[in-house]
């Protein structure tokens, strides 16, 4: 059984920053990819940052120049730090990691509310 568990969503104004943190655990032999991807009201949910296990990073063009993630392979976690946040960012943010069996497993969502 894999567990995924996503931390640091919140409020936050315009302009301002939030770290997101996700955290893999359970029979995990090798994770391949980490990302995240978001979700707003109405809209489908979007990629908006991926790392490979060497460090090959992907960004959505919304989030290129704001947005970082990073992983620590040993402990099986990513985080993405996001600055410059924008109205438009808000949205439940979701970690995915790609397994060796090369499965997707999912996060259960953590809100982003960027609003003054």
């Amino acid at each position: 059984q894999v567990q995924i568990v996503e931390s640091g969503g919140g409020l936050v104004q315009p302009g301002g920053s939030l770290r997101l943190s996700c955290a893999a655990s359970g029979t995990i032999f090798t994770i391949y990819t980490m990302g995240w991807y978001r979700q707003a009201p109405g809209n489908e949910r979007e990629l908006v940052a991926s790392i490979t296990r060497g460090g090959s990073t992907n960004y959505a063009d919304t989030v290129k120049g704001r947005f970082t993630i990073s992983r620590d392979n040993a402990n099986n976690t990513a985080n993405v730090q996001m600055n410059s946040l924008k109205p438009e960012d808000t949205a439940v943010y979701y970690c995915y990691i790609v397994a060796r069996n090369g499965l997707k497993y999912w996060g259960q969502g953590t809100q982003v509310t960027v609003s003054s």
